[in-house]
Parts: C-alpha cells; structure tokens; sequence
C-alpha cells in the first residue's frame, strides 16, 4: 500500500499543467454524472425518495445545518478527537518506524509482521476500546490512533529503508556527525514516502473516528449520522453524509497540497 502511494505520487509530480487540467476535468465530470444519475433515479422514483431524498432536498438541508450552525458543535468533538488521536498516531507511527528502519535486521524482521498486523480488519478492536474507556471520546480517539498508526508506521521504515547507503557512506567520508546525517541526509531522502503515509494516515484516523461515531457515541458528526437515520430524517442524513465527505476533502487536499510541497522542496 505505501510502496502504490508513493509511485502515485511520483506520477502526479511528472504530470503537466494542462494533464492535471484534464485529470480535473474528469474528476468533476464523474462528479456531475453521479449527481445526474442521482436526480433521475429519484425524480422517476426507480428509488423511493424515502431512502434516497432528491439531490436539491439534500442540498436545501445541507445550506441550513451549516447556515444555523447545527453542526459546529457535532464538528468541534470529532476535530477534538481527530486534534489528538492525528498526532499520536504520527508520533508513535514515525517512532517505530523510524526505530525499526535502523538496521537491515529490524526491518527485515518487524516489517513483515507489522503488516501482517494491519492485513487485519482493524475494526474488530472497536467493541474493546468500548469496553475499556467507554463511549465517549476516549475510544474515539484510540480507534483513530490506532488505524493512523500503521500506514505511517510501515511508510516510515521504507522510507528511511530505502534511503542510498552510497549517500550516508559519502556523508560518514566528509565527517558528518549522527545528527548532521539524519537531517541533511536520511529525513530528506525519505520524507516523500515518510509524507505518503502521513496523508494516507491521518485520513484512515479521521475516518476511523467517524466510523467509530456511528457505532458507539452520544456526540459527533457520526453519532448525528446514525441519529437522523434512526429517525427516518433521509434528507438531513444525507445532508450530514455531504457534510462529512466534504470535511474530508478539504483535509484530504490540504494534505495532498503539504505533500506535494515538501516532495519538490
């Protein structure tokens, strides 16, 4: 999975101006015939508005919950839960893989079994973070930790796993010193793949949280998913689902742009 993220970078980098016009221009035009097909089906009811409300409803609903400020205070807990499980995810994920990566040995050895690890639905060790630290925040914030840990984890060792070791011969040759190798040599080399799995991290512990919300909670844009849906309120569900998909594009592309940045510095 990181070694696909970071070829999908490089792809992008070599892209041309008037290639990455195109690649958006097919990006919305799939966008405008999923909102197409979406109106059709539900004005000649092939579904029952009741589960599939009009797009127009939904964006009415949509303009309302963020126009009275309905959903600030479900966004603020679940960016509460995100603003502390990210960076521990990031910390503890870039500390691993970094101490693994140290030796040939490490990551040769821990490596295959940390992505064994993550080959396991992560899920499943949701109902145990319920019964450890209840439903509140707290298991929020351990579930989204724990799905954003693996993906920098692993990013991080092929990272500095990969890095030449002609580069750190020649800088142990000028009489670099341990610090001096890591920051000029080591993190540079490796902070493409490192920044992959950033993105790619952070944007499983948002979702992991979200996820978590609809399970188990009594707050956040989950639990306010699952609240309208419980209550047959399709329009204001799906103007919440809108609302989601659109927190998570805006960090996804805030992500991608920090990205793309610190890979052509």
């Amino acid at each position: 999975m990181s070694a696909a993220s970071a070829a999908g970078q490089a792809l992008t980098a070599r892209l041309t101006p008037a290639q990455r016009r195109a690649s958006a221009l097919v990006k919305l035009s799939a966008l405008a015939l999923l909102l197409i097909v979406w109106h059709f089906v539900t004005v000649t009811e092939i579904v029952s508005p009741f589960f599939l409300p009009k797009p127009a409803d939904v964006l009415r609903n949509f303009i309302r919950i963020v126009g009275s400020g309905q959903a600030w205070p479900d966004l603020k807990v679940t960016l509460f839960e995100f603003a502390i499980a990210g960076p521990i995810a990031l910390v503890a994920g870039g500390l691993v893989g970094f101490l693994v990566s140290l030796t040939r040995y490490g990551a040769r050895v821990f490596e295959p079994i940390i992505s064994s690890v993550y080959a396991i639905p992560i899920i499943i060790f949701y109902p145990i973070s319920v019964m450890a630290l209840g439903i509140g925040p707290e298991s929020k914030i351990a579930h989204g930790a724990l799905f954003g840990f693996f993906p920098i984890c692993l990013n991080t060792i092929q990272g500095f796993s990969r890095v030449d070791p002609l580069l750190i011969r020649l800088a142990h040759s000028t009489g670099a010193s341990q610090r001096q190798l890591f920051w000029r040599i080591m993190l540079p080399a490796a902070a493409p793949t490192i920044l992959s799995g950033v993105r790619l991290g952070l944007m499983l512990c948002f979702l992991a949280i979200i996820g978590g919300e609809t399970i188990a909670s009594i707050e956040g844009i989950g639990h306010r998913v699952v609240w309208y849906a419980e209550g047959m309120q399709t329009g204001n569900m799906f103007a919440y689902i809108v609302f989601v998909v659109l927190v998570a594009v805006i960090m996804n592309a805030a992500l991608s742009l920090l990205e793309f940045r610190k890979g052509r510095s």
